[in-house]
């Protein structure tokens, strides 16, 4: 379904071009891309601002260093290796557990090393970097997520996505992999947005292909009841990379671990818009309220602000059987 240009901008729907000039532009320096265009930079930086990420178990930066990948992993059940400059989750190649001499991912299908090695290969010739530039490869601990969050998501780990501007969050997303987006936490690919309220954590709106969607395509589970666990702890780490990073307007791409509680996966200095989409509701007033809140304010002080502003009902509602009538409970003669 079209929207007119005044429709967009009743519903304070923000495009590319203003996203580009009034935000990135205005408040990215440029210079600072490196510190999450690179996420192994990512990493460390976050290591040395006490922020929690997967653990990293090493890195392959040579040809003559794939071989070098067996040695690497033995003795961890599952990994993941992926490219620190890749974008849109390409190049992702999640092992589940290993299996003797196989690497079982999470569809069952059985890799052998010289499949690793050849993934790890082209992770270093560029294929999957921006612009097509030589990479390294990065190998890190797997992520045991949450079990609480397992019935709302495919051969996947699901990922929540907040706009952080200023240092607050702005708007957030879980991003539910499916069997269409091949496991992937991908919109584009198929994966499933569910928008997010900023003050409790609860589904909002669900979106799949840009259509409503009301429950996860495979595994049927209803998204209503969607609650994100230690919501106010994920809110303070992903606030907490403005501090790190000095980018005004970011990305922060968070998950949950069942043992080690939210952790930052990766950040992302021009991130897409499909997140209004995904909460049926446009970034701009919120931008504006922000921008004119004074400078100084601790993490903690602009989650609660975001918190008390931000907070919105969900469209989605539980739905519940309609009462049985009185004889249908009473036994048979």
């Amino acid at each position: 379904m079209w929207a007119s240009p005044s429709q967009l901008l009743r519903h304070g729907i923000i495009g590319m071009n203003r996203r580009n000039i009034r935000y990135i532009g205005r408040y990215n320096d440029r210079r600072l891309y490196p510190l999450v265009d690179d996420k192994l930079q990512t990493k460390l930086l976050a290591q040395r601002h006490g922020i929690t990420t997967p653990a990293l178990i090493g890195t392959v930066t040579t040809q003559f260093g794939v071989k070098q990948l067996q040695k690497m992993v033995a003795g961890h059940q599952g990994f993941v290796i992926k490219p620190a400059k890749g974008s849109g989750g390409k190049g992702i190649l999640v092992i589940e557990r290993i299996d003797g001499d196989g690497f079982i991912k999470p569809s069952g299908v059985r890799l052998g090393l010289k499949d690793l090695e050849r993934h790890a290969s082209n992770i270093l010739s560029g294929l999957y970097s921006l612009g097509g530039t030589p990479d390294v490869a990065m190998v890190e601990a797997l992520i045991n997520f949450d079990e609480h969050l397992s019935e709302y998501t495919y051969e996947g780990v699901p990922d929540i996505r907040v706009i952080i501007f200023q240092g607050y969050p702005v708007m957030a997303m879980m991003r539910l992999s499916t069997a269409a987006s091949d496991g992937k936490a991908n919109l584009h690919q198929g994966a499933v947005g569910v928008g997010l309220d900023i003050d409790s954590g609860t589904a909002v709106r669900g979106v799949q292909y840009d259509r409503p969607r009301r429950e996860h395509p495979d595994t049927g589970h209803e998204l209503a009841s969607l609650l994100i666990p230690d919501w106010r702890s994920l809110l303070e780490l992903a606030a907490g990379c403005f501090e790190m990073t000095g980018l005004g307007y970011l990305g922060t791409d968070m998950v949950i671990d069942r043992s080690r509680g939210p952790m930052l996966l990766e950040l992302n200095a021009r991130p897409g818009l499909a997140i209004q989409m995904a909460n049926g509701e446009g970034l701009r007033s919120r931008l504006d309220l922000i921008e004119k809140q004074p400078a100084g304010l601790g993490v903690a002080e602009r989650v609660a602000f975001a918190q008390r502003h931000f907070a919105r009902c969900g469209e989605l509602k539980h739905v519940t059987p309609p009462p049985q009538p009185l004889a249908a409970l009473l036994p048979s003669a």
